[in-house]
């Protein structure tokens, strides 16, 4: 197949999921574009099956803001003419999804029916897709796409529950490249971080608000009054400077490391021996994943998809939103027994198997097939029968 992705170049979940997806799709023969503005932070270009094309924003006064949406509508025609794309596979309900739709609909006029997918992934339906402003396109553009799935079974109920969906929404979770994501443990970088064999707990976000950074320095600090710990914050983002001003208040500001945007996660992750999550929202917890696949135990909420991925108890521990004194002790429960932390690391790489990239990759490749066959009709129909599937 020739595949189009469309995604936000960043850090974030959703940008992440759509790289990873891409580069697997073409280790398996596919030929696979991505369209976006900047190359995603994680597309490594060295494969003959793997496609950059930028789109570009001009600036003109008449513009208070470039129009990006427009921009991207017309790459995208370009892109699927010239390239004789099978399927577009979109990430991120705003602005992708309706961009999409525009190029769809001008590329009837060449007499082409392009199939669109678009995967929800959280915030496009959780915060963004719930302003007033942008119902209407968030649900008009879902109801347009010819197939749509969601990483989760609670973003998948929410979606029906805030917005009027007639389609389907099939549920794929995210996934996890385990060969990636098995280092062993570099001695000599736990040495630097954790000198005197201190317990190693680790955050990464974007440091929204959502993802209440806050409460992780709160949960370090009822850890480390029991078990000498050194907690790593990696990412960056508005709530940063706040956390490091309560690491002062709190006076465990020396054994706590801010490490900005790191490519590398895995090799942090590799020295963990917990990871924390206590964020308000999280449609599924790819940052949890990725954890428990370097066989680090989770505490995160219980909110959205993370029930469906952290197993209390047995990969770690879910808890209420802003319950900071329940997170600490099951984190000091986790780390004070040296056996139970163990098996809690056995608990959370078994886990995460079950998403292995290997096992994810084939529905995303079968259903693809399903939309482009279900769109023939559509296409036929539509084009009056002098088309053909792009």
């Amino acid at each position: 197949m020739k595949i189009g992705i469309v995604c936000y170049p960043t850090f974030g979940g959703s940008g992440v999921v759509a790289t990873e997806l891409g580069k697997a799709l073409a280790d398996r023969g596919h030929q696979v574009h991505f369209v976006t503005y900047n190359q995603p932070a994680r597309l490594d270009l060295f494969s003959e099956n793997l496609f950059y094309h930028e789109v570009s924003v001009s600036n003109y006064p008449l513009f208070d803001f470039p129009p990006y949406e427009l921009a991207l509508a017309s790459r995208l025609v370009d892109v699927v003419r010239h390239e004789k794309l099978d399927v577009l596979h979109v990430h991120y309900a705003i602005p992708h999804a309706s961009a999409a739709f525009m190029a769809k609909q001008i590329l009837l006029t060449y007499g082409i029916y392009i199939p669109v997918v678009t995967t929800l992934h959280g915030t496009d339906i959780t915060l963004v897709g719930k302003d007033r402003t942008f119902k209407p396109v968030v649900t008009f553009s879902i109801n347009q796409s010819d197939g749509v799935t969601a990483v989760s079974e609670n973003l998948r109920h929410d979606t029906y529950e805030f917005f009027e969906i007639d389609t389907d929404i099939k549920v794929i979770p995210n996934f996890i490249d385990l060969t990636r994501f098995s280092l062993k443990a570099k001695d000599h970088f736990k040495k630097a971080i954790a000198p005197s064999g201190e317990k190693v707990l680790v955050h990464t976000s974007n440091f929204r608000k959502v993802k209440r950074t806050e409460d992780v320095v709160r949960i370090f600090a009822e850890v480390i009054k029991k078990i000498p710990s050194k907690l790593l914050m990696v990412g960056d983002g508005p709530e940063r400077s706040g956390c490091e001003q309560l690491c002062r208040d709190l006076g465990v500001a020396d054994n706590v490391r801010f490490l900005g945007k790191q490519d590398a996660i895995e090799e942090i992750l590799s020295v963990a021996d917990l990871f924390l999550m206590p964020s308000q929202s999280e449609s599924f917890g790819l940052a949890a994943l990725e954890a428990m696949a370097c066989k680090v135990p989770v505490i995160s909420t219980n909110a959205g998809g993370l029930p469906e991925l952290n197993v209390d108890g047995v990969t770690g521990f879910l808890k209420d939103v802003g319950d900071v004194e329940g997170m600490g002790e099951s984190a000091i429960y986790i780390l004070e027994d040296e056996d139970r932390l163990n098996q809690f690391k056995e608990n959370a790489l078994a886990r995460a198997k079950e998403f292995d990239l290997a096992t994810i990759l084939p529905l995303y490749e079968n259903y693809y097939l399903e939309v482009i066959d279900k769109c023939k009709d559509k296409c036929k129909e539509l084009c009056t029968g002098k088309a053909k599937i792009a």
